[in-house]
């Protein structure tokens, strides 16, 4: 029997001699379990964690997860079989384009002459995503999973081919011979695509939708950390495997013992993958303390560390029962009062070296590629390629005996794990009440938010069996948000009386926008609303970009999402946050959102009461979608009466105002509710001068843009409703949008007739400390400016329209009160 692995666990001397007696004394009395202490390729088993796997064992009989206890040893020497093979075939992935099952040594030509590929953390993650699959085995249970580092993909698409868990473009492509595997890892970084551009291989660099049981790409390290603790529901298990270092580039992962309740939360079961190393240097924490530091860090933020060795399946699968029994004892005094929160969430430490298991493990070389050279065309490289490949192959036979362990599904009643529970859900619906529509009289004032609150509150009570998610970075009083606050109640550990504070509480307030955008975007099978400052909703783009590339690609391979649209709602805008200064003062929110694909990627601009909560609706009606919502929260004018709302939602823009007989000469469009007040004012001039035009409400912009591909064109605006709005005969255009004009101008390419005829207005990147009017004025948006242009596009003088103090005030010659609206002052 080779030594014991060293773990990097460091015992107490004392200690560590009394485990070494301890598993001695249990391989000297059961075969079966020395056969699997005895280790396997590049697998051994320390001493810590045989005694431990032999106290899990024991367990598992005596609870009747197992018929005897070499039933469970047969799962763990099995799990180190899939293990060897599948990391022999992670590196097959990176440097060959031909296998051989039979374990001979691979020539020149069967070496990629570009080799690709994530190898070291691909390395890494086996023995951790194949530890999940003995876990499930062993207790009969299919847990859900979750992988922050999402380049390690080639872990989990090697154990899933080997263990035929496959998914179904996977499966059909796809088989252990040799050629099978030969296809499997030619389609590697293939970079091949198909006639409509897409990638002809259902492997990706990272988690895609064909990687069976992957629920987020994993592309933008560290959101992992701050969704886990959100996703499941009660009944539902997640194990999280993160990365040491995703955890220096995203912070709020620490607040998760702070949100985790028993009464509406699954078990969690996180575990860092500590390899030590980033691409070229070492982690932050190598360098600071190493992981002792991490366990205190731990500690201080409510976890209960565990350490394991991060090279072993069977400490994966010890930890994650071990966690899971520890954290459901937690769950169960907490229900019945006998534990206050936050209850200490268990955390695993998985020690290991990158790249562990293959030549150039630990260097930096091992992040990508481990060997010292190509072995295409390195002698020296394609024998340290074919030795360390030769420790880890497995006998095809021998195999296959190994996955039939694991795939013990039938006998446990459960389900495959590229079924697991949260990807597997059935589709979510709501019940929709009618929106508290209100009067659309225009000496009607109300806050848009208001209306936000008032209709998400009865949504909220329509539907108790949804869990809902409210995504707070700052202020809810301030944005309006007070009876949702009040029902729902920040979710704190300890509640101040006379605030709206509760253990139980829906709403995730943090100073730290990545993380309440998060715990909105795992709650996928509840009720969710993130309500931010437009300036700091920019700090949420990378993990909303995650989650919409992850679902469309998920539709593109078949699969439909499940669960509602969620609304990005962002006010306290730019317009009407001047006294702020300029860092309050940014719409690059809506323009970022408008680059993804607008069908899941919905972009709108309410502007009164009734538009704000029909969009609102919408949003509940919807599938996958994301809504960048952009209200006002002051007070406005009521504009649209709920018909012209509907028809605003249903085309993306509404006439509002059609002044002349005959057919227009000009369109005024406007989008955002500050910029629509002066479009209607210039509306009033432009008719005292007899010009006859048209005010057009752009409530979605993203309607109006020239698609992209089949999915967006089915999205946007038909011809009719173009021609109908903006017909082509009426070239005289004039834009103002909330948003900065060109980024607006490019979405609607469509509706731009030419430099000549057409303008457009916008936020310049002007402010400061300015009220509505200022920033209005500094950003050349008021109703004269939009009037000047007006002019310019039909081809007259700015003179006919204004007076000479107005045209001073445009020209900036002249203090601008006179163009300035009363109702937008403070």
């Amino acid at each position: 029997m080779p030594p014991p692995a060293n773990s990097g666990i460091t015992l107490p001397s004392p200690e560590r001699h009394r485990q070494r007696n301890r598993a001695a004394l249990y391989r000297d009395h059961d075969r079966s379990f020395a056969d699997w202490a005895g280790g396997a390729g590049a697998l051994a088993h320390d001493d810590l964690t045989q005694v431990r796997v032999h106290d899990m064992v024991d367990a598992l009989h005596q609870r009747g997860a197992i018929p005897d206890k070499a039933a469970g040893y047969a799962i763990l020497r099995a799990a180190d079989q899939v293990t060897n093979a599948a990391m022999w075939l992670v590196v097959h992935m990176t440097y060959a384009c031909t296998v051989r099952t039979d374990g001979q040594a691979l020539r020149s030509e069967d070496f990629k002459p570009n080799p690709d590929g994530h190898t070291g953390g691909s390395l890494n993650m086996v023995p951790a995503y194949v530890g999940y699959l003995a876990a499930n085995a062993l207790s009969g249970t299919t847990r859900s999973w979750l992988m922050g580092q999402g380049h390690c993909v080639a872990a989990i698409d090697a154990v899933n081919l080997i263990v035929d868990n496959m998914s179904p473009a996977q499966s059909e492509r796809y088989a252990f011979s040799d050629q099978g595997l030969t296809g499997f890892v030619r389609d590697f970084y293939s970079y091949e695509i198909d006639a409509g551009g897409r990638p002809s291989s259902p492997l990706g660099s990272h988690v895609n939708p064909h990687t069976a049981g992957g629920l987020i790409e994993g592309g933008y390290l560290g959101f992992a950390g701050l969704l886990y603790g959100h996703m499941p529901e009660p009944g539902e298990r997640l194990v999280a495997f993160l990365s040491d270092g995703a955890f220096e580039e995203q912070r709020g992962s620490d607040w998760v013992p702070r949100w985790w309740r028993a009464d509406d939360t699954g078990l969690v079961t996180p575990i860092m993958i500590a390899n030590g190393r980033r691409i070229d240097q070492r982690t932050t924490m190598a360098q600071v303390g190493g992981v002792e530091w991490f366990r205190r860090h731990l500690r201080l933020n409510g976890f209960d560390p565990i350490d394991l060795d991060g090279r072993d399946p069977a400490a994966f699968a010890w930890a994650i029962l071990e966690m899971e029994e520890r954290l459901g004892a937690c769950a169960a005094a907490a229900l019945q009062g006998e534990q206050t929160y936050p209850v200490p969430l268990h955390y695993g430490i998985a020690e290991t070296i990158k790249g562990f298991g293959f030549p150039g493990a630990g260097t930096n070389r091992a992040h990508n590629l481990p060997l010292d050279g190509n072995p295409r065309n390195d002698a020296a490289a394609r024998r340290s390629f074919n030795d360390g490949a030769r420790k880890l192959w497995v006998p095809a036979d021998e195999l296959a005996t190994a996955a039939r362990q694991l795939n013990n599904h039938s006998a446990a009643g459960r389900t495959k794990e590229r079924d697991h529970p949260l990807i597997s859900r059935q589709p979510v619906a709501a019940d929709l009440p009618e929106p508290p529509w209100t009067a659309s009289e225009e000496d009607e004032r109300a806050s848009p938010m208001a209306g936000i609150d008032q209709h998400f509150h009865s949504i909220v009570m329509a539907n108790p069996r949804l869990r809902v998610r409210v995504g707070n970075p700052d202020e809810m009083r301030s944005n309006r948000m007070n009876a949702t606050l009040d029902q729902l109640k920040h979710r704190v550990t300890e509640p101040e009386p006379g605030l709206a504070e509760s253990l139980s509480g829906s709403v995730v307030t943090a100073l730290n926008e990545e993380a309440v955008i998060c715990s909105v975007l795992a709650n996928k099978g509840g009720l969710n609303v993130a309500v931010s400052y437009e300036a700091f909703a920019t700090k949420m783009l990378g993990a909303l970009r995650q989650d919409l590339i992850f679902t469309r690609h998920m539709i593109d391979a078949g699969r439909k999402p499940y669960w509602l649209g969620v609304p990005l709602i962002a006010t306290s805008h730019a317009w009407e946050n001047g006294k702020n200064e300029l860092s309050h003062q940014d719409t690059t929110v809506a323009e970022t959102m408008w680059g993804e694909m607008s069908d899941l990627s919905r972009v709108v601009f309410p502007v009164d009461w009734n538009s704000a909560i029909a969009c609102l609706d919408a949003v509940f009606r919807s599938r996958g979608a994301i809504w960048t919502m952009v209200i006002p929260k002051r007070e406005v004018a009521a504009r649209l009466s709920p018909e012209l709302a509907r028809m605003a939602l249903n085309d993306g823009a509404v006439c509002l105002r059609d002044l002349g007989e005959e057919a227009p000469e000009l369109l005024l469009v406007a989008v955002g509710a500050y910029q629509l007040g002066e479009a209607l004012g210039a509306s009033v001039r432009l008719a005292e001068r007899g010009v006859r035009h048209r005010v057009i409400l752009l409530l979605e912009p993203g309607r109006f843009r020239l698609p992209r591909d089949g999915r967006e064109e089915e999205y946007t605006a038909s011809k009719a409703v173009v021609d109908k709005l903006f017909p082509p005969s009426v070239k005289a255009r004039v834009f103002i949008s909330h948003t900065r004009p060109e980024p607006f101008c490019g979405v609607v390419r469509p509706l731009d007739t030419g430099a000549r005829t057409s303008r457009f207005l916008g936020f310049c990147g002007r402010g400061g400390t300015l009220d509505t009017n200022g920033m209005l004025f500094a950003n050349r948006s008021t109703w004269a400016h939009v009037v000047v242009a007006a002019a310019d596009v039909l081809g007259r003088q700015a003179e006919d329209f204004l007076t000479s103090a107005e045209l001073d005030a445009v020209n900036g010659d002249r203090a601008p009160k006179d163009i300035l609206f009363e109702e937008n002052a403070p």
